[in-house]
């Protein structure tokens, strides 16, 4: 089915969309992709000629609050019910949800989710079920269902723990046609309720959160996670992120041990308190509950239990031993509970470390992925609090958690996700990264999935940039001048608390300062090299213990020159300067290779379009040494060249990308030339 124009949707539907965004835009009331929403709609069916009442439902790895048409699954409902005909029970309600297809109305659509039956089988036009953190506390709590007949009598029903699915649907249907009944609180899980209209459902599931958050902050105990710890507080906010990005690479090691990830730190409030807490080790070791959470969060996160200013080869040991542990206790818990149909198992390295004092470092394969694993668990803490500020915290079962983490049905969604990029999970930083080759190179990663940081001295335009690339989840901008040790280090740190690390160094900041021996000044001379070499030197300098902790690779890509081999006239600062930058390629080579980074170079000749080197004066005075027009420099450049080309940023960041994506994975030390063929040029 074509996903209709929102103008032309039914007017249910269009309340349906309008009513999910707006829940699924406050985070007091549901997770990123978390929970779903429905209405129930009569509407002509041209192949029977009849009107027929179908259900609209968010379909399977929505957003509520980006959800649009395309993201609903539409099935008929006279068909979707009358599959309890062929249901043979809960041991087998898995192959329901295969079933809901040839329920679909039309071709085409979202994919049904899981939790259709929720929806479909409630004999009321329109249901909400929703993860909010204050109804989850409740569903988590060891007395949870005396607290919601306490807070809402009898209109609001409990449910005790039961895996999403047609057996749950039909648990909800049940209870939804029990007079004054507006909704259910889904213990371990969330919340459901119902409506006659769009406006009635969400006012009746707003009304439920609210009432759950009013009694929590009027019943809770002062300090749920009782007293604070000394010397658990947190730092003050400059120390916090320094440490941060001391340690980032140390638990990025960690949490890639099976697979490559990228890392999102978090330092609010609300998570230096839990850290700071009595009750931190206890309550990270019963793991989060809600079904949303532990799917992106893992059972229980890894706490590191070292003083918040241990030196780094401390931390390191204890982090080896704590891995070890944990990997240990993860294969255990899948060993316990898996059966012969079971899932392999994904790995069994952490997807949150905590760290007192400092924050909370969230992982996954993508910056999207770690943040938003970062935030359900936000999510997880704020239940914890509600919890145990009015009874005990009560996750669901060790059993019930591997049965929803290992689901068979959450398997099949991950395989259908898109094949990873090249760069996929790959942190780069790239210097002058505002224009030019710089720009060029960074589109060309970010395109092939890398998370980019964009340096640069001009910090508007690498922001531009950044934002163009997709904004925080893909790339952040850095004020970077090369030539500054402390500008240098702040810029690689910011990177590093950013992503979690850095496995690609792209060395392109440069300037041109033409003349001959006698025209060249001692500061032209300088400044050339302290951009050039020494930026450099000081940049690699300051990512190296980051690639040498993560023991993950990597690469680091000199963007070097034509010049560095050929003997121009009128140009020996910065011709000399990137041969240095040449010979820095070898050198770093032979010594980075034990950590298996790989270094190599690219010689450029000269790329006039878009570039700030030419730009600032450097073309003009190119143009007058070989006695042609400043527009013409590049025309004239690829007419002496064997391939008649001209070279342009964007070949530049091609021959970066074929460095760093495996293709040429076992080699180092090597200078690619990108000139359209100059043979005076050529490597001997």
């Amino acid at each position: 089915m074509t996903a209709p124009d929102p103008t032309d949707l039914p007017e249910g539907v269009a309340q349906l969309l309008a009513r999910s965004n707006r829940l699924g835009s406050d985070p007091t009331v549901t997770n990123y992709a978390g929970g779903n929403t429905s209405a129930k709609v009569r509407q002509y069916n041209p192949a029977t000629g009849q009107d027929e009442e179908l259900v609209y439902v968010k379909g399977s790895g929505g957003d509520l609050g980006t959800l649009k048409a395309t993201g609903l699954a539409v099935l008929e409902r006279d068909r979707l019910v009358a599959l309890d005909r062929v249901y043979r029970g809960v041991d087998h309600e898995d192959e329901m949800v295969g079933l809901f297809s040839f329920c679909s109305f039309g071709p085409g659509g979202a994919t049904p989710s899981i939790d259709t039956p929720m929806h479909g089988l409630v004999d009321q036009p329109h249901v909400d079920h929703l993860h909010p953190d204050a109804v989850i506390a409740l569903a988590c709590a060891a007395d949870g269902e005396e607290l919601v007949r306490t807070i809402w009598g009898g209109s609001v029903a409990w449910i005790p723990w039961q895996r999403p699915g047609w057996e749950l649907g039909k648990l909800v249907a049940g209870i939804a046609a029990q007079p004054g009944v507006i909704g259910a609180v889904l213990g371990g899980h969330g919340m459901t309720a119902w409506g006659a209209t769009s406006d009635e459902v969400e006012a009746r599931s707003l009304q439920i959160i609210h009432d759950a958050q009013a009694y929590l902050d009027e019943h809770s105990a002062a300090e749920p996670f009782g007293p604070v710890v000394p010397g658990r507080e947190a730092l003050d906010p400059a120390a916090r992120r320094a440490r941060a990005a001391e340690l980032f690479p140390y638990l990025r090691r960690v949490a890639s041990a099976d697979r490559r990830q990228v890392g999102h730190f978090t330092d609010s409030d609300v998570v230096l308190d839990f850290l700071s807490r009595e009750k931190l080790p206890h309550l990270v070791s019963l793991g989060t509950s809600c079904p949303d959470h532990f799917l992106r969060t893992k059972v229980r996160p890894l706490l590191l239990d070292t003083p918040v200013d241990a030196p780094l080869d401390q931390v390191e040991a204890r982090l080896a031993e704590l891995h070890e542990e944990y990997r240990t206790d993860y294969q255990a818990y899948y060993d316990r509970h898996a059966t012969p149909d079971s899932p392999a198992i994904r790995g069994a390295d952490p997807a949150i470390v905590l760290v007192p004092g400092v924050g909370m470092f969230s992982f996954g394969a993508d910056k999207q992925t770690a943040r938003v694993a970062g935030e359900f668990y936000v999510n997880a803490v704020n239940v914890m609090r509600g919890a145990e500020g009015v009874s005990r915290y009560q996750p669901v079962s060790e059993a019930e958690k591997f049965r929803v983490e290992y689901w068979q049905l959450e398997e099949d969604k991950l395989r259908r996700r898109p094949k990873p990029k090249d760069l996929a999970g790959r942190i780069a930083l790239v210097t002058g990264g505002a224009s030019g080759i710089g720009l060029a190179t960074a589109r060309v990663l970010a395109q092939n999935g890398a998370c980019v940081v964009v340096a640069d001295m001009n910090l508007e335009g690498a922001q531009q940039l950044a934002d163009e690339l997709g904004g925080p989840d893909a790339a952040v901008a850095v004020e970077m001048n090369v030539t500054d040790p402390d500008a240098v280090a702040a810029g690689v740190a910011a990177g590093i608390v950013a992503f979690g690390g850095v496995d690609l160094v792209v060395n392109n900041a440069g300037i041109s300062r033409a003349g001959s021996l006698s025209d060249t000044s001692v500061a032209d001379w300088d400044l050339q090299y302290d951009i050039m070499p020494r930026g450099s030197f000081l940049v690699t300098k300051a990512a190296e213990p980051a690639l040498r902790a993560q023991r993950l690779g990597g690469d680091v890509v000199i963007i070097c020159s034509k010049n560095a081999v050929f003997a121009g006239p009128n140009n020996i600062a910065y011709s000399s300067a990137k041969a240095a930058q040449a010979h820095m390629v070898r050198l770093l080579a032979a010594e980075l290779g034990q950590y298996g980074v790989r270094v190599n170079g690219i010689n450029p000749d000269g790329v006039v379009r878009g570039s700030g080197i030419f730009s600032g004066g450097w073309g003009a005075s190119r143009a007058a040494t070989y006695g042609v027009e400043e527009k013409d420099l590049g025309k004239y450049y690829a007419q002496r060249t064997i391939l008649k080309e001209e070279v342009l940023p964007e070949h530049v960041g091609l021959a970066t990308l074929a460095l760093t994506n495996g293709t040429l994975g076992i080699t180092t030390g090597l200078l690619v030339p990108v000139d359209s063929g100059v043979a005076a040029g050529f490597l001997r």
